[in-house]
């Protein structure tokens, strides 16, 4: 089984905001999700409630096999998680 760290698209039209899931890859984003990583609201107006990680939980997932996204792994960076 492939694992991959992606966002789950929530949120009415025109105000999305994001979940950071992890998925089996051949599942599709509204597939079920093996656990949740955080939140990500880039339409956030105060910067501490932008981004909501487990930081942990995602670095331990990468560690396993994990293929973060390319706009996941954007945040990740930005956070500070390393692989």
């Amino acid at each position: 089984m492939s694992v991959k760290i992606r966002l789950k698209r929530i949120g009415s039209n025109k105000k999305a905001s994001y979940r950071i899931v992890v998925l089996d890859s051949t599942m599709s984003g509204k597939g079920r999700r093996v656990e949740d990583l955080g939140t990500y609201n880039p339409r956030a107006k105060e910067e501490n409630q932008v981004l909501n990680l487990k930081k942990e939980a995602a670095l331990e997932w990468m560690k396993k096999g994990a293929i973060p996204s390319e706009t996941v792994q954007g945040i990740l960076k930005k956070a500070g998680v390393k692989a």
